[in-house]
Formats: C-alpha cells, sequence, structure tokens
C-alpha cells in the first residue's frame, strides 16, 4: 500500500532562522522535535549522512542533509515499513518559509494495518506538536494542537504497556 502524508506550516520568519532549527534536530537543545512530549530523536553520531537511529519504535539512516534546509532519513523499522520521512524548509520570500514534513513509503505485512490504525495518528499528532514548538522556538505564541482522542487512548495504552515492562 503507497502511503504519502505531508504537513506544512507557514513560518513568517526567514530560512535562516528556521533552518537552525531544523539543523538542531536529536541534539541536547533540540528546537524541533516536541522530545518533552515524546520519544526523542537520537542517533549514533552529530545530524549527518550516514547517522543511525530513530524515535521510539522508528528506526532509520540519514540519507540526505543540507544544513538548513533538508533532513531525509530512510526507514529501517518497524518492518513493512519501506520508504523515507523528511524535513524540508522552503523559502517563500525572504521574511516566510515553509516547512514541510512528508512520508512516501509502501507499507507490507502488518503495516498495513498498523500505519493507518496506530503509527499514522501518532504520527501526525508529534508533526504538529513539532511545528507548534518550531513556532514557540521563534518567539511567536501558538495555540497547542489538541490531540484526538484516538491519539489520546493509544499514548494511554503505549503509558501502560511501558510502566508494565519497566516493574
Amino acid at each position: 500500500m503507497k502511503v504519502e502524508n505531508i504537513h506544512e506550516r507557514v513560518l513568517p520568519n526567514p530560512i535562516e532562522q528556521v533552518g537552525l532549527l531544523l539543523d538542531s534536530l536529536s541534539s541536547a537543545s533540540d528546537r524541533l522535535w516536541p522530545f518533552e512530549s515524546w520519544p526523542a530523536m537520537k542517533f549514533d553520531r552529530v545530524l549527518g549522512v550516514g547517522a543511525k537511529g530513530g524515535h521510539g519504535p522508528i528506526r532509520y539512516v540519514v540519507k540526505e542533509y543540507e544544513p538548513g534546509r533538508c533532513v531525509c532519513c530512510e526507514f529501517t523499522r518497524p518492518t513493512g515499513f519501506h520508504g523515507f520521512h523528511q524535513f524540508h524548509l522552503i523559502p517563500i520570500s525572504s521574511s516566510e518559509t515553509i516547512i514541510r514534513h512528508v512520508i512516501r513509503m509502501n507499507v507490507k505485512g502488518t503495516a498495513i494495518i498498523s500505519w493507518p490504525a496506530f503509527f499514522r495518528p501518532l504520527h501526525d499528532a508529534l508533526i504538529a506538536d513539532s511545528f507548534d514548538k518550531a513556532v514557540r522556538q521563534l518567539g511567536l505564541e501558538v495555540e497547542k494542537s489538541q490531540w484526538s482522542a484516538w491519539v489520546r487512548t493509544l499514548r494511554f495504552i503505549l503509558r501502560k504497556k511501558s510502566h508494565r515492562t519497566t516493574m
């Protein structure tokens, strides 16, 4: 099954400012990834081509990195995810930038069920939170994106499961 999942937001800031957020991904001072509410993005080394890592059960390797512009990662897990996810910055003008997150993949096997039922709703909420964080990091106010009832339910189940496995 083909999957294309695209999120974007226009930020009233030049690409040079937004690019600093992108370049902080997975660092100790990550200004884009919402690690405060979601599993942190971590790599085996500093952000760059060949870095391996992920967040939660999602694993990937950095295939492309253009500082201040683009980070593209190829999925290595979960099983059945064949494709990539990418943050990409697009200048609209000297004072506006689009931040875009794209997933393009083919899903196979159990991922045909797990992507739409489990991973997609969580992913969509995570990316909305990431974009909200970007807005705040740029010194602007934003109303926090609201999680759906299904996302809140999935997070509750995962929290309970995680609590049981650490006891």
